[in-house]
C-alpha cells in the first residue's frame, strides 16, 4: 500500500499477477521453446478462459509473447475461434517490454525499452486495473527475483515433456507462496491459485 500525499488517505498499489501453464513436470516450455502443448479448446476449459479474460486487467508481455499474441488475436480465425476471448484480449490495455521492438502496434499497447523492474514499480503505483502476465516467462524469473509478482494462476496440464524450460530460471530468492483455491478441469487441467 502506498500513502496519498497529504491527502489523509491510503492508495491501493494494483497487484501484478501471472497466468501460466506449466507441464506436470514443471515445464513452462518444451526443449524446443514450444508451447503449443498447453493449449485446449475442450468446452469447459474455453468457458474458464473466456471467463477468466473477461476481466480488466492490463496485460504484461514479453517481446516474444507479445509478438505470438499480436500475430494471433487480432486474426479472424481468433475471432471465429474464441470470439469473447478474442474481444477481450484486443480490447485491454497491454504493456510490452522489449529493447529491440521499433513500436508495439496491437490495440492500446505501451512500449516500455527501459529498466524492468522500475518500471513495473512504477506502473504498480499508477491507477487503473491489475495487471496480468500471460507466458513471457523470462518476465516472470526477473520480477519473481524482484518480489513484484503478487499472485500467480498456475495451470498444471497432464503432459510430461522430459526437458524444457521452467518459469523461474535462475530465481534465488525462494519466496513463499499460499495457496488460497484450487480447481480441476475434466480435461485433466489443474489451476493452482497462489498468493504471496
Amino acid at each position: 500500500m502506498a500513502g496519498g500525499a497529504g491527502a489523509g488517505h491510503i492508495a491501493l498499489m494494483r497487484q501484478l499477477t501471472v497466468f501460466n501453464t506449466v507441464s506436470l513436470d514443471g515445464y513452462f516450455a518444451d526443449a524446443a521453446g514450444d508451447m503449443s502443448w498447453a493449449h485446449a479448446t475442450d468446452p469447459e476449459w474455453t468457458a474458464f478462459t473466456a471467463e477468466n479474460a473477461g476481466g480488466g486487467a492490463e496485460l504484461v508481455f514479453g517481446r516474444i509473447t507479445y509478438q505470438m499474441m499480436a500475430g494471433f488475436w487480432p486474426t479472424p480465425a481468433a475471432m471465429a475461434a474464441l470470439p469473447s476471448v478474442a474481444e477481450a484480449m484486443n480490447r485491454l490495455p497491454k504493456v510490452v517490454f522489449s529493447r529491440t521492438l521499433e513500436r508495439a502496434e496491437w490495440n492500446n499497447t505501451r512500449l516500455f525499452r527501459d529498466d524492468l523492474a522500475a518500471t513495473v514499480r512504477r506502473l504498480k503505483a499508477e491507477p487503473g486495473p491489475d495487471l496480468l502476465i500471460l507466458g513471457s516467462g523470462r518476465l516472470v524469473a526477473q520480477l519473481t527475483q524482484e518480489g513484484l509478482i503478487d499472485a500467480f494462476q498456475i495451470v498444471v496440464k497432464p503432459i510430461v515433456l522430459g526437458a524444457g524450460r521452467t518459469m523461474f530460471a535462475d530465481v534465488t530468492a525462494r519466496p513463499l507462496l499460499r495457496l488460497t483455491r484450487t480447481r480441476s478441469f475434466g480435461n485433466g487441467n489443474v489451476v493452482l491459485w497462489y498468493e504471496r
